[in-house]
């Protein structure tokens, strides 16, 4: 049965001060003279009402970079060159997915408007554009400063009362959900008065119960809890909630590879890729390369509402000595910051994921199959003309080299450097930009990556053949077969993101499923040669494809290693992000 008010005792406006540990608030409240009753819309105690029934908009900060606005379902994005239709929540997390397996955190996300976002009062707005949706989150106030109260909510339906300024009950209202209850506040004038029908239920963060009698206590119980827990209201919508013990406990479960380093805004990877890190449960860490001097050092963290920190100090190596700021924790990844200038990215492995790595595992990685070559750079210059050449690691250190219908041979040997770090010697006399000591940095299924100590010169190679007991895919099986003696049109093609498609207007491609590209005129008549391969990145997942041309071709711009956008029989659009953050994007059309 509802409790029935009697108004017949006097009215009274009460301000009842209230003593909180973190703060003090005030608490307006009409009372007969026996117990509380009424409150008016506007105050303190409806304000706190109001923010607890607040709209949470930061489950898409990854989308919208703002915690006061939430996009409406459905809308469209596109992340790192795929469309992704995003009708609930879970779809936001394969956004975060795509995000996470790029280690640069160089991710691109675009929105496809118009869009419907709603605000905290549940009012809807319509953006059209990047810059109204910019405008509206650059009023927003993050890091868990804004308006809304999310440690605490209310346990749904209630019934709410309204009265007249005679205190007669003017309405009964049951609100069954957030949306209802800030909508019914947004109909009353600031003089209203209102109340609830208690007990009212309330859940709190740790997802236990509580009941409230009264305005007083509910006040009361909105003070006490609204800071008791990370709102992670923050635009960095990848800072994972843990706890210290599980901080801890992620560290020392198996050992960390470094894949990406940045000390004092200088590029070190090269020289730091696979050090190893082995955090130990006495608070000591062990670094060092595989077969190198390892350095001992000591290891600590914190989480508190800053995020989670990681400290370490070695003596011999001041590199790491830093207090780090966690990023990204998860997926057997870690991704460090100090400021802008210090960055660290490594990647767990456990016993079970670890091979050995010895001069007879890389040898018989590399003889076991040909392999072309994705990436190889001079002293920083894109060596073009050997883009998807192949090499072939062959018995008794012999080296081939075969690009286009050339065969260059040489040598090749497994070693070590002076630090213990494997090292790939190969000579070639005819091709000297592949002709170096290579250190080897990385050394995965279907990819591997080589560098020159302290030069900007790299080598990565991917691998061609496919096993006996192996079918290939059925993605490179299907553009294998468009490429067919058929023929293309640039329809674009940007070089850093500048736009010169005009330049090839006057000549189509020529793509054969055997690998071979010829450029030709609208008579037929051959301009330049080439070669093209698709693969699948086994690390990245993506499928990609190389496209390259002989040596001094006027053709030479298009030649790179891309990411496979989209690709139907009857378009193909690609992208290659540069150094710079800046991309070449190619689409081919028949």
């Amino acid at each position: 049965m509802k409790k029935i008010f009697n108004y017949a005792m006097y009215v009274s406006l009460l301000t009842i001060a209230l003593s909180f540990t973190a703060c003090q608030d005030e608490i307006e409240e009409i009372n007969n003279g026996e117990e509380p009753t009424a409150i008016t819309a506007n105050s303190s105690t409806a304000d706190l009402i109001q923010r607890t029934s607040s709209n949470d908009g930061s489950c898409d900060n990854i989308v919208d970079g703002t915690s006061c606005y939430e996009i409406n379902f459905p809308y469209t994005v596109q992340v790192n060159g795929i469309t992704l239709t995003i009708d609930s929540e879970e779809d936001i997390e394969q956004i975060e997915t795509i995000f996470d397996s790029i280690d640069d955190d160089e991710n691109l996300l675009n929105i496809i408007f118009p869009i419907t976002i709603t605000a905290g009062d549940f009012s809807e707005i319509t953006i059209n554009g990047l810059d109204e949706l910019r405008l509206l989150a650059a009023d927003c106030k993050e890091g868990g400063e804004d308006d809304d109260i999310e440690c605490i909510d209310f346990v749904y339906p209630m019934t709410m009362f309204t009265f007249n300024v005679n205190l007669e009950q003017t309405n009964t209202v049951e609100v069954a959900s957030d949306r209802e209850l800030r909508l019914f506040f947004k109909d009353l004038g600031d003089d209203n008065l209102i109340s609830f029908d208690f007990p009212v239920t309330l859940q709190l963060s740790d997802e236990t119960t509580i009941v409230v009698d009264s305005n007083e206590e509910l006040a009361i119980a909105i003070e006490n809890a609204k800071d008791d827990c990370d709102e992670d209201d923050d635009d960095d919508y990848n800072d994972d909630d843990f706890d210290d013990d599980e901080f801890k406990e992620e560290l020392i479960e198996c050992v960390w590879f470094v894949t990406e380093f940045k000390r004092n805004d200088v590029e070190q990877t090269p020289q730091y890729v696979n050090y190893i890190l082995n955090f130990k449960e006495d608070g000591t860490v062990s670094t060092g390369f595989n077969g190198a001097t390892v350095i001992e050092g000591t290891w600590s963290t914190t989480v508190d509402d800053d995020g989670a920190k990681l400290t370490m100090e070695f003596e011999n190596s001041t590199d790491f000595n830093l207090e780090w700021n966690v990023y990204d924790l998860g997926d057997y990844k870690i991704k460090l910051y100090s400021g802008d200038s210090d960055r660290v990215v490594m990647k767990q492995f456990c016993d079970e994921d670890l091979q050995p790595v010895t001069a007879e595992s890389i040898t018989e990685t590399l003889s076991d199959c040909s392999w072309n070559i994705k990436r190889l750079k001079n002293n920083g210059d894109q060596i073009n003309g050997l883009l998807g050449a192949e090499l072939e690691f062959q018995a008794e250190g012999v080296l081939t080299l075969t690009n286009d219908a050339r065969v260059s041979e040489g040598t090749w040997e497994v070693t070590t450097n002076q630090q213990g770090r494997w090292v790939v010697a190969m000579t070639m006399s005819d091709e000297t930009t592949v002709s170096f000591d290579w250190l080897l940095t990385d050394l995965k299924d279907g990819i591997v990556k080589f560098n020159v100590e302290e030069e900007f010169y790299e080598l990565v190679i991917v691998e061609k053949c496919i096993a006996d007991n192996d079918e290939e895919e059925e993605d490179i099986t299907f553009i294998k077969s468009i490429f067919n003696n058929t023929e293309w049109d640039v329809a674009y093609f940007a070089e850093n993101d500048d736009e010169s498609t005009e330049l090839f207007a006057d000549v189509k491609l020529y793509l054969e499923n055997d690998g071979t590209l010829e450029v030709r005129n609208l008579n037929g008549e051959v301009y330049s040669n080439g070669m093209w391969f698709v693969y699948r990145n086994t690390f990245s997942g993506k499928l990609e494809m190389i496209i390259s041309f002989e040596t001094g071709s006027n053709y030479e711009p298009l030649a790179n290693d891309y990411q496979i956008l989209e690709i139907d029989e009857m378009r193909i659009e690609l992208k290659h992000e540069n150094e710079t953050g800046l991309y070449d994007h190619l689409v081919l059309e028949r």
